[in-house]
């Protein structure tokens, strides 16, 4: 064990006869043992929040508002830590945008929710009448999470909630169940209790906190497939969902695009964690003016980015997080291969650095309809398509079920918000990709789901509106 890990670790962890093992993603090594929360430990949990929710929406704004910003300075003081831990569980290594930019960003989105202002908003005011429209506390927020940032996408669920008045029981997933545990340990030290509790269970405690009648709000990072069913769950109760569903994020570089200046941008909006993000780039549409050299400029930088162990110095790129997503990846670039498609770097396994690795690829001389273009990948393997009619390529870019993010790239800023409108997406980006900003709201449309995060617009998400008229 990293002595880096140890504390919060021994704090969170439980005998391995009594939990689950939790292995490293890069070695295999055994991290610590996770708590195998069932239902019953579910319903106690919900419970406790419902008796103290109350008192903490009591203490109004600006009380919660203080605990939370003392909750973002213990993130911080303990950032090392819980990085070290989150790389070892996740795969992402310490250094780029990855496990030490999480924390960071869990200490930023924090008192993001903690200091945003939502006042009340008049609607009428003639004469003596006048209607005002507030937010009240919803009650009990379940949230559930991914394993891919599970710290970050805990804290967008757990700050607005707990800022709104709101008890929060949180589901991570059961592959990353550790760094999530550490960072409610660290809102636990501010907290009452009863306000945040942790619930480290299976499949069936998160489909329990779908259909809990005591739940008033689901808040679900995750698959389309899995939203479904959280949808039909939630139908019993009628609780308000934020869902944040699958992406096959498509980008579009025009021909006006200057590739040398885009071309980091490029990369890291598709292989940020290893591509195992939502909101990653996994479609490139690309004119066949600049197709080569966009196609050389990604393998080249795939090549030289460092792969391996996150805990060693340099590395950049780190394994996937589960063998099931690694056998996604494997499947879907041998696919690709076998139509007669261009592996133009990696396609293959890097397993010299271990069990979870897949190189780095670029995948060209693709169309829509294989597999690699018409699934989520979720991992290190993008393909790009040529185009030479704009239309064509918003008309392929739009044709996913999905619609989470989209971006085009162009040193042409009228030319590139032309595209943008047209595209089928909760957000598209010009010359970046996956850009999240703490105060801009975020979500998807079609199956990628629906309701907004972040900001005033996050904050009324978790909040029941109520209108006072006179």
């Amino acid at each position: 064990m990293s002595e880096a890990t140890g504390a919060l670790l021994d704090l969170i962890t439980v005998p391995p006869d009594a939990g689950r093992a939790i292995p490293d993603a890069a070695t295999g090594e055994t991290i610590g043992y996770a708590p195998e929360h069932t239902v019953a430990d579910l319903d106690a949990a919900i419970e406790a929040s419902r008796k103290a929710q109350a008192a903490w929406a009591r203490r109004g704004h600006a009380g919660r508002s203080r605990i939370l910003n003392e909750i973002a300075d213990d993130i911080e003081a303990h950032s090392e830590e819980l990085a070290v831990l989150l790389s070892r569980e996740q795969g992402k290594p310490l250094e780029g945008p990855n496990a030490r930019f999480e924390v960071g960003a869990c200490a930023v989105w924090t008192r993001n929710a903690a200091d945003t202002v939502l006042e009340p908003e008049v609607l009428v005011e003639a004469g003596d009448s006048r209607a005002e429209l507030r937010y009240a506390p919803l009650g009990v927020v379940g949230a559930i999470g991914p394993w891919n940032w599970p710290m970050m996408i805990a804290v967008w669920q757990i700050a607005p909630s707990l800022r709104m008045g709101n008890a929060v029981v949180v589901k991570p997933s059961e592959y990353t169940p550790l760094s999530v545990l550490a960072l409610v340990e660290v809102f636990n030290r501010h907290l009452p209790q009863g306000v945040l509790t942790a619930v480290s269970g299976d499949r069936e405690v998160g489909a329990a906190i779908a259909a809990h009648p005591d739940v008033d709000k689901i808040m679900f990072t995750g698959s389309t497939t899995t939203g479904r069913r959280i949808v039909e769950s939630s139908a019993h109760n009628l609780a308000r969902l934020t869902l944040e569903l699958g992406g096959n994020d498509a980008g579009i570089v025009l021909p006006s695009a200057d590739v040398e200046s885009i071309a980091e941008n490029l990369f890291w909006g598709i292989f940020i964690n290893t591509g195992q993000t939502c909101a990653a780039l996994k479609r490139l549409y690309v004119h066949d003016s600049l197709y080569e050299q966009v196609v050389d400029a990604l393998a080249g930088m795939a090549g030289r980015m460092p792969m391996g162990n996150g805990l060693e110095p340099g590395n950049v790129l780190g394994p996937l997080q589960n063998r099931k997503q690694f056998d996604i990846v494997s499947r879907l670039v041998d696919d690709a291969r076998r139509r007669g498609a261009r592996i133009v770097t990696g396609g293959e396994p890097a397993t010299e650095l271990g069990p979870l690795f897949y190189r780095p690829t670029v995948v060209a001389d693709i169309l829509d309809g294989a597999s690699l273009v018409d699934e989520e990948q979720f991992g290190p393997a993008i393909p790009v398509i040529r185009y030479t009619d704009v239309d064509d390529a918003i008309a392929r870019a739009n044709a996913s079920e999905q619609g989470l993010g989209a971006s085009v790239w162009s040193d042409d800023p009228d030319a590139a918000l032309a595209v943008a409108e047209r595209l089928e997406a909760g957000t598209v980006w010009i010359n970046q990709h996956g850009a999240l900003n703490p105060l801009v709201p975020f979500g998807g449309i079609k199956s990628s789901g629906y309701g907004m995060e972040f900001g005033a617009h996050g904050l009324k998400a978790v909040a029941a509106p109520k209108v006072i008229a006179r």
